[in-house]
């Protein structure tokens, strides 16, 4: 059943109107402003943070192979915007990775390890791939190592509040912030 869920978020994410995140960004020539970047979306956060916990919510593995994946797809897309590949749904794919990852952690989608890593890397390709269009080539690695560090950052923030609130709390805990999570992006969507 949570599957099917899951599955009909995500193809419904191709309707969502775009939430135009990446347009206009300032300064992507340099380290800082490839670190200072991910934080100023409050998708990419949300994206970011629900992938921390989702990893924590299913233990194991999935703590650290479903960030780690997340950044290494995450730079594939962002190599393969920079190179110029088009790709089509980018906004919307992004709109619908903070509803679909928090409706992951909301509803403790136990996913095998490799399902969950492909999720996470269908949506950081996207994401990636929206922040790599907005790149001078001139001096896209210093960006790119700030960006990929930042990320990396947040998904750890993700995983240290979930600790912290599994041991505190409880597993429910995660399940009503993965919630949170859907209702903030159901609110990006709208806005």
């Amino acid at each position: 059943m949570r599957w099917r869920i899951l599955l009909s978020v995500m193809l419904t994410g191709g309707l969502i109107s775009p939430a135009l995140a990446h347009t206009g960004v300032g300064q992507t020539n340099s380290f800082t402003s490839g670190l200072l970047h991910p934080l100023s979306g409050a998708d990419h956060i949300l994206a970011m943070i629900a992938i921390g916990l989702w990893g924590v919510l299913r233990g194991g593995r999935a703590i650290w192979l479903w960030p780690a994946a997340f950044v290494a797809t995450l730079l594939g897309g962002f190599a393969a915007a920079a190179l110029g590949l088009q790709v089509p749904f980018v906004e919307p794919v992004i709109s619908s990775s903070v509803i679909v990852l928090g409706l992951c952690v909301a509803l403790a989608i136990a996913a095998p390890i490799w399902v969950g890593a492909a999720i996470a890397g269908l949506f950081a390709f996207f994401h990636g791939h929206a922040h790599g269009t907005e790149v001078a080539t001139a001096s896209i690695l210093p960006y790119v190592a700030g960006f990929a560090l930042s990320t990396a950052w947040i998904q750890s923030a993700g995983i240290g509040v979930g600790l912290a609130a599994e041991g505190l709390i409880g597993k429910f805990a995660l399940r009503i912030m993965g919630g949170l999570t859907v209702l903030s992006g159901v609110v990006l969507v709208a806005a």
